[in-house]
């Protein structure tokens, strides 16, 4: 294998990098940018991701494990302790947010974007007290919820789950909407603060305990240590389908 990595050439593409002449980053006289925005939406932006993701790669952008020595004088339980440690090492990802008190998490693969919050226009007759609205997410209306409300988590305010008006309710400065995705359906969730993206060990990952059945577990599918807190992985997709009930 190795041998193969050593003879692989290094294939340069060559990319038209306009995105930094007349896109979002240049002087934005693309007219694409009429359809679609933003270039991190343009076919053109995808094609060349893809063609620079999909380049051979020379033998120097490998690490043959093969080739990683162990410490002398090392016994078989030494050996076994780190191939644990490697069995521990981060296997998945989450978005750790805020709302009210609590620290939740999302897993990262359905986070399609964090954006600034903006203005949502409420729903006449919407029973689901959770639904706050229709919010426009780059020019399409998506539907807005509370997950303060679904949790059952106090201290929320805002855009977290409490208020509203006529003509909408108002975005406060700090605060961030998740736009989530889960099954070709989209939907945005207000949170009070956004830390980042915290990866973890799949072991790592405790069941919740009964203690927090109080503040929505049903929608918690593990617990996460991160920093000194423990955070609330939620469950998209039973997020999903209890909406999906309430929507119908």
């Amino acid at each position: 294998m190795s041998d193969v990595l050593q003879t692989m050439p290094t294939v340069e593409v060559a990319v038209d990098d306009c995105w930094n002449r007349i896109g979002v980053r240049g002087d934005n006289s693309c007219p694409k940018l009429k359809d679609y925005f933003r270039c991190l939406n343009c076919p053109t932006f995808a094609t060349a991701a893809s063609a620079l993701l999909d380049r051979p790669v020379s033998a120097a952008g490998f690490r043959q494990t093969d080739e990683m020595p162990l410490q002398s004088g090392g016994d078989q339980g030494d050996v076994d302790n780190m191939l644990r440690r490697g069995r521990g090492d981060a296997t998945a990802s989450m978005l750790v947010f805020r709302v009210g008190e609590e620290w939740l998490g999302l897993p990262t693969t359905v986070i399609v974007e964090v954006i600034e919050a903006r203005a949502i226009h409420s729903l006449p007759h919407q029973a689901n007290q959770s639904v706050l609205g229709l919010t426009n997410i780059r020019g399409a209306l998506k539907i807005c919820v509370s997950l303060g409300r679904m949790l059952g988590i106090g201290g929320i305010g805002g855009n977290g789950g409490s208020g509203s008006g006529s003509n909408g309710i108002a975005a406060h400065a700090g605060q961030r909407l998740l736009v989530v995705s889960h099954e070709e359906q989209i939907l945005a969730f207000p949170v009070n603060e956004v830390s980042g993206v915290h990866a973890y060990a799949a072991d790592a990952a405790q069941l919740p305990p009964s203690t927090i059945a109080q503040t929505g577990s049903a929608y918690t599918q593990a617990v996460i240590g991160w920093r000194d807190k423990k955070v609330g992985l939620l469950d998209c997709g039973l997020l999903f389908y209890a909406l999906n009930r309430s929507l119908t």
